[in-house]
């Protein structure tokens, strides 16, 4: 097994994070993404609460989010549909591999959890005041 395939794999659902808080991200959803993105490159870096880094980081975009680069350390996947599904695909990809999901979603939680993924909720990786 490679070092990446050992390493947790966080799948971040990009619209569900940035939707927690009500700051406009309705005015500009690309432009919520790329701030998103780019605070989820410290979380690769150093890690979260029980998963220390660095970390596999996946942010999972869709609908007016589109368009949004990579940077070094989160990779950006954007969904042709449904970005739930795209995110249980790549929860199932994962196969054995160590796998959370960044989401608040009901359904999507317990999609994944079949899987044996393990979920946590978007302040775990929203930016502190």
């Amino acid at each position: 097994m490679t070092t990446r395939e050992m390493t947790t794999l966080l799948v971040v659902d990009g619209a569900n994070v940035v939707g927690s808080v009500p700051d406009g991200w309705w005015r500009d959803r690309r432009g919520a993404a790329e701030r998103l993105r780019d605070g989820l490159v410290e979380v690769a870096r150093h890690g979260l609460p029980g998963h220390p880094g660095p970390l596999d980081v996946v942010l999972v975009v869709e609908g007016a989010a589109r368009g949004v680069d990579p940077v070094p350390g989160v990779r950006v996947d954007e969904a042709p549909g449904s970005g739930d599904d795209r995110m249980v695909e790549l929860v199932a990809r994962a196969r054995d591999r160590p796998c959370l999901v960044v989401t608040a979603d009901r359904e999507l939680r317990r999609r994944v959890t079949e899987l044996g993924a393990r979920v946590t909720g978007p302040r775990t990786v929203r930016p502190r005041p």
